[in-house]
């Protein structure tokens, strides 16, 4: 069986969690299958990857209708392929066409859906309609859905009724316990003027409205100013969000000390050592299908503090690996608090009660490993889609 994976970010053009996803998915479905893997971006050199621009004639088009000539492309290298698998809207047309084009089976997963993120309009403009458009014709069309947490699989069904639901699957992501584990080394913290001996909230993610930074930031005037915070967020979706991020960023370091914001792309062992030294992680998202970032830290062994949104509550066991910050949404798709005040006060007293108890972080650590090694493994992940393909071959 060759199985060809159809994706936006692959290594090491990876920016959020369906990048790794692919990365870890393609690496273990390698050893049951002959895996090709096709993406977007800059040539790769890895055997069995291949990259594909922007048509010449698209460049100064519109980002999405660029994504879609791209798309076109990577359809038509998909001559051979028994089943083509894609990831997010960026390649879901792709697999669409592909489906038609060579008459094979077409899987996507859902990472995210289009109608949930209405903020993207302000990244796209008109776009969003053909990122809307795309996606929505290929789940209609989909051989099979693989959704990444339950809560992700009733969002597919409420936002895309015509899908049967017995064409969509729940597989979760998946975490490497081996390259994400605890590192007790202080360089990369010495780097960035991280002090090891203060207590510590870190946040990696993109700066965007479904990642809740600016909420972070505002429920971070209220903690102990001993207390650091650290930012490893970059690539933001606009101007107008980044320039919210970096008043607010200023604000907070106009009133305490230890605010560290890193806006490059950090390798992985620095994100691993950073997560390890972290009193406790912080994940503010107002939209997160599963939170592979959750995975990440828990298996560095760090307390996690999270919206209780999406799959996360699926991945953070309340009490026991973190804590859950509860959250009422506006029910428009965009995930914003019906209270934000509030929402802000509630993460702010999850992160101080988990700061408060040293003793008890570490304790949600060692249990977040666990879980993250007895749970979550790649290996398993790929099995699962391999009974997803079968079942449509």
């Amino acid at each position: 069986m060759r199985v060809d994976l159809l994706t936006r970010e692959y290594p090491p053009e990876v920016y959020g969690g369906a990048g790794v996803h692919v990365e870890y998915l393609a690496r273990d479905l390698r050893r049951l299958v002959d895996t090709r893997v096709r993406c977007i971006g800059a040539p790769r050199e890895e055997p069995g990857v291949t990259a594909y621009g922007v048509p010449p004639g698209l460049r100064d088009a519109n980002p999405a209708l660029r994504t879609i000539g791209t798309d076109l492309e990577m359809a038509d290298g998909c001559a051979g392929a028994d089943l083509v698998h894609s990831h997010t809207w960026y390649a879901n047309l792709a697999g669409h066409v592909a489906k038609l084009l060579h008459g094979v089976p077409h899987v996507l997963t859902a990472h995210s859906l289009e109608p949930l993120r209405p903020w993207k309009a302000e990244q796209l403009g008109g776009g969003y309609a053909l990122s809307s458009w795309a996606e929505r014709t290929a789940f209609g069309a989909a051989d099979a859905v693989v959704a990444v947490s339950a809560r992700m699989r009733e969002d597919v069904l409420r936002c895309y009724s015509a899908v049967d639901p017995a064409r969509v699957h729940v597989v979760h992501n998946g975490i490497d316990t081996g390259e994400y584990r605890p590192d007790r080394a202080t360089d990369v913290l010495e780097r960035h003027g991280i002090d090891p001996s203060r207590p510590c909230v870190v946040f990696v993610g993109r700066i965007t409205r479904q990642k809740g930074l600016p909420h972070l930031l505002r429920a971070a005037q209220t903690l102990d100013p001993a207390v650091q915070l650290v930012l490893c967020a970059g690539a933001p979706d606009t101007a107008e969000i980044l320039a919210e991020v970096r008043l607010l960023v200023d604000e907070l370091a106009r009133s305490r000390d230890g605010v560290v914001w890193i806006q490059q792309m950090l390798p992985k062992p620095d994100i691993v050592q950073l997560l390890t030294h972290a009193t406790v992680f912080a994940c503010p998202s107002v939209y997160e299908p599963m939170g592979i970032v959750n995975l990440e830290a828990m298996a560095c062994e760090t307390a996690v503090v999270a919206t209780a949104t999406g799959g996360i509550p699926e991945v953070v066991s309340d009490g026991e690996t973190g804590v859950l910050v509860p959250i009422e949404q506006l029910e428009d798709g965009t995930g914003t608090p019906l209270d934000p005040t509030r929402f802000e006060a509630d993460l702010a007293a999850g992160l101080t009660d988990v700061l408060a108890d040293p003793v008890r972080a570490r304790e949600m650590g060692v249990a977040g490993r666990r879980r993250a090694v007895e749970v979550f493994s790649w290996a398993a992940v790929a099995t699962r889609m391999l009974d997803v393909y079968r079942a449509v071959l």
